[in-house]
């Protein structure tokens, strides 16, 4: 089983669909992303040199520097100049903001008593777990330098920032009927559809690595075994009545649709008739349901029907044009309140950037720092 952790034209027509936000909670906090646990604690808040070095308190809190050399680690492959030593430290800059507004939306769950049952952190380990043996998974966890603990209490995080997000961002978000009119009438011509288009999601597994992975999990067949022993299983997942969407996050290798869920978007008619093997399986599938093990040359890889949509002028009426266009402008309500939320939050906690500070007095040199 390998670690954890082509492709179709996408049409333009119904494209209104591909403006879809993505979940809240996984753009924003991704697996083995950051937050992983630090159990030493420090007294002094000034610069050493050991990797338990403080670079940043979030109202008392330390955020240590190896907790972003970690998450840096797990980035810098995907990275275009992630090499060059000002790049490098400003992608550090940059994660280490990141783990500042997760500590202080810790803190706020905190105060909103906001709690994350041992039942709900089992479930969602085992949907980590499920499709690998326990060496392999002891294996990835001293690969990505984590161990149990710190991979439970990431789950535990995860999945208390989900309930915070939900509770005072996701649920606040109104849609009016007249914001949805509007919005048509703006972009009718994006629900036109000039020829019958599928709506796919896959999930992909390649045989060779590859650096640009970006699944939930880092996860990546690193051969021809490997990828037929993790397409099997992530196969029997979907038997079993695991969520496609999920599966996808966290294990497919298409590093275009994998944080999207394996969503390909709408794809015209006439760009499927290249490509038989897609082809032939939509054939036989009805919307909702998923194709069997296709292999083609970029490796192995399942299809989903989403939805199938004749060519023709999309109505307002229609119901879902209603949703899509909903669900558009939630997304996007929702962003920008989670930003104006975060940045309140931060404007109220005492937020010390030890990295930044270090980062001025040297003028922006990378000298003792990278």
């Amino acid at each position: 089983m390998p670690g954890f952790f082509n492709k179709l034209r996408v049409g333009t027509g119904y494209n209104f669909q591909m403006r879809l936000s993505k979940s809240l909670s996984h753009r924003s906090f991704v697996f083995f992303a950051a937050l992983v646990s630090v159990l030493l604690a420090s007294s002094c808040a000034r610069w050493r040199s050991s990797k338990q070095e403080v670079w940043a308190r979030v109202d008392g809190t330390p955020i240590y520097r190896s907790q972003v050399e970690a998450a840096y680690r797990r980035r810098e492959p995907v990275l275009p100049g992630a090499d060059k030593a000002e790049q490098a430290l400003s992608l550090k800059l940059n994660i280490l903001n990141e783990l500042i507004d997760q500590q202080i939306l810790l803190e706020r769950a905190t105060q909103q008593q906001i709690t994350v049952s041992d039942k709900e952190v089992d479930a969602r380990l085992a949907q980590i777990r499920s499709p690998y043996s326990d060496d392999d998974f002891r294996k990835e966890l001293a690969r990505q330098g984590l161990t149990p603990d710190d991979l439970r209490q990431q789950v535990r995080n995860e999945l208390t920032i989900q309930k915070l997000i939900q509770k005072e961002i996701t649920s606040r978000v109104v849609v009016t009927e007249e914001e949805i009119a509007s919005y048509y009438d703006r972009n009718k011509a994006d629900f036109n559809v000039p020829q019958t288009e599928y709506h796919l999601a896959q999930i992909l597994v390649t045989p060779v690595p590859d650096p640009q992975i970006r699944n939930l999990l880092n996860d990546d067949a690193r051969n021809p075994n490997e990828a037929q022993r993790k397409i099997k299983a992530l196969y029997a997942l979907l038997r079993s009545g695991e969520d496609f969407a999920k599966v996808a996050e966290q294990f497919s290798e298409d590093p275009r649709t994998a944080q999207g869920g394996g969503d390909m978007g709408f794809i015209p008619e006439s760009s499927l008739n290249s490509d038989r093997v897609v082809s032939k399986a939509l054939k036989s599938l009805r919307p909702g349901q998923f194709s069997g093990i296709l292999r083609d040359r970029d490796g192995f890889r399942i299809i989903k029907l989403l939805e199938k949509i004749p060519a023709g002028q999309r109505q307002l009426s229609d119901p879902q044009v209603r949703n899509s266009i909903r669900q558009t402008l939630s997304n996007e309500k929702a962003e920008v309140l989670k930003s104006a939320y975060i940045e309140n939050l931060r404007n109220q906690a005492h937020v010390v950037n030890y990295l930044a500070q270090r980062i001025v007095e040297a003028d922006g040199s990378t000298k003792g720092i990278r």
